[in-house]
């Protein structure tokens, strides 16, 4: 039985630009996409995927059976791989029309954490980079180039990001009341912080967020990756109380962006495990 890693340390600044990244995200998120009908909404997850067959398709009903109430799922990219679960990005193909973009309601709460574990395929292209992984939508869970400013959503998610110089990272993806631009926020920081993330190597992601209260800075955003913290903050994900609350377990794996700099001609495959997802209030 797999368990998660928690760990602590501290972040970095880098100057990295992450202009249009994901303007096509919310007109491809149904695309082959198939949904669930309601079931019961979770409050704490945890999935590592080991009673299931190899080689097998993880299907829209067995993450309903895992997750609950999804919304998203294309059976056709997720797969059971040794216990991990394997999820394919389409060559030439960008959002949702090449990956999988997978919405799970959990119970509405102001403070949740999760821990997964990722790790890209052997021969995976880096191409421009994409959203990977696990992460949380606040009220209205603002994404796709459709920034917080109303102050009635957020996100917070996590990136792989390949610079012109060849060197690929970890990056924030965060959208919020005072995110600085149309999309999503890096802060400036990467993992690591020198050099780039390597294939076939498991990275532990630790992720912690906190409902701000009214138009108060006293939210918090938190990300650790192998015992290094990359954001650790106060944060104000929204100004509309009754928009508050984390209501989404945001499970999006993709390339881009919009522009087809971001594509790949190659097929692309991304594992996870050790999912644990933990209502804190």
């Amino acid at each position: 039985m797999k368990t998660p890693v928690l760990f602590l340390a501290a972040g970095v600044m880098l100057g990295v630009s992450c202009k249009k990244q994901d303007s096509t995200e919310k007109l491809t998120v149904n695309t082959q996409a198939a949904t669930v009908q309601p079931l019961a909404v979770s409050s704490n997850i945890s999935v590592n995927w080991d009673n299931y067959a190899n080689q097998t398709t993880y299907t829209s009903s067995n993450a309903a059976a895992d997750f609950g109430n999804v919304t998203g799922w294309v059976n056709s990219r997720a797969m059971i791989s040794n216990g991990n679960l394997r999820v394919t990005l389409l060559p030439n193909a960008l959002s949702g029309a090449g990956g999988l973009i997978g919405n799970v309601d959990i119970s509405d709460g102001s403070e949740y954490e999760l821990d997964y574990s990722i790790r890209f395929h052997s021969a995976f292209d880096w191409s421009r980079g994409g959203k990977v992984g696990f992460g949380f939508l606040v009220g209205d869970g603002n994404t796709g180039g459709d920034p917080g400013w109303d102050g009635n959503g957020g996100s917070l998610r996590l990136m792989w990001y390949q610079t012109d110089a060849g060197r690929v990272f970890f990056q924030p993806y965060v959208y919020y009341r005072d995110q600085s631009g149309q999309y999503g926020e890096t802060f400036g920081k990467s993992y690591p912080s020198s050099g780039s993330i390597s294939k076939s190597t498991t990275y532990n992601v630790h992720m912690y967020i906190k409902s701000n209260t009214g138009s108060n800075n006293n939210g918090w955003v938190q990300i650790r990756i192998n015992g290094t913290t990359l954001l650790d903050q106060a944060i104000r994900w929204t100004t509309n109380d009754s928009k508050r609350l984390i209501r989404t377990l945001s499970f999006h794996t993709f390339r881009g962006g919009s522009q087809s700099y971001w594509q790949s001609t190659s097929t692309g495959y991304i594992y996870y495990d050790n999912l644990v997802v933990h209502k804190i209030n």
